[in-house]
């Protein structure tokens, strides 16, 4: 039992450092979880304390989110940009409730694959890194909602373990316009509503399968997933509009390859 405990923890940690940089927490933690002997009901687990890492942007972003819900009512700006984030996230609700079985029976199970598509999105990321892309959008709150939906289609490429959520909506966001910043802070608000809606269909899902101490382990993820990615939220607006992206492009490549030879040497 301590055992699964130390490794709920471990998955928790690695789930706040990885959810919102572009090198996919979920193929980060499966992987893990794959070489750590850990296994959860329904891989519910692995989604749950991802929703740990989402509270950390109600923290970081409070007094925003309480001005833009404030301003429902009378301010054509902020209900613009709530409808933009509800708008992106909408075809990920189709795609999700329509692929879930697929996703968690089959790709959540798929080492090799979470693998490849880990060294595949690095790739994407130095070479889109490496455009010559003329940004068009500086503001987050301020993308044309039609741009949204765009950004809201590329995310269910997520859906691919390893692909990464926030990846394909940085990728996405920056392809249309957006510059690094504001296509990093857009992900993280559209972290939100999706990331919750995964939260909640799962638990759904896997409501017979869950017991007390299913329910241990995911309170300790959970926990060290949300005061972790607190931190990194602070860090990352700034790392990027400095640095750019390609250190993630990099990391993923190097953890893809080392993944694919362990599971050639060892399964």
């Amino acid at each position: 039992m301590a055992g699964s405990f130390l490794s709920a923890l471990a998955l928790g940690l690695i789930e706040g450092l990885t959810e919102f940089i572009p090198v996919s927490s979920t193929g980060h933690i499966l992987l893990a979880g794959h070489f750590l002997g850990f296994e959860s009901a329904g891989k519910t687990f692995e989604v749950v304390i991802q929703l740990g890492a989402v509270l950390a942007i109600l923290g970081v972003y409070a007094a925003k989110i309480a001005r833009t819900l404030a301003g429902l009512g009378e301010d054509p700006q902020a209900r613009r940009f709530a409808a933009s984030v509800l708008i992106a996230f909408l075809p990920a609700v189709v795609v999700g409730v329509l692929a879930h079985d697929l996703i968690k029976t089959v790709l959540f199970e798929s080492p090799r694959l979470i693998a490849t598509m880990l060294i595949l999105g690095g790739v994407v990321l130095l070479v889109v890194d490496r455009l010559p892309l003329t940004p068009r959008h500086h503001e987050a709150d301020r993308f044309p909602l039609g741009m949204a939906l765009g950004i809201g289609v590329i995310q269910c490429l997520a859906m691919i373990p390893g692909v990464s959520r926030s990846g394909a909506t940085i990728v996405g966001a920056m392809a249309l316009g957006a510059d690094k910043r504001a296509a990093a802070e857009f992900s993280f608000f559209l972290s939100m509503p999706t990331m919750a809606g995964a939260f909640a269909y799962d638990l759904y899902k896997n409501r017979d399968v869950l017991d007390t101490g299913a329910m241990g382990e995911i309170a300790i993820g959970f926990a060290a997933a949300f005061v972790v990615a607190v931190l990194v939220v602070r860090w990352l607006l700034g790392y990027v509009s400095r640095h750019g992206y390609a250190l993630f492009g990099w990391w993923r490549i190097a953890v893809g390859t080392v993944a694919l030879a362990a599971l050639g040497l060892w399964g």
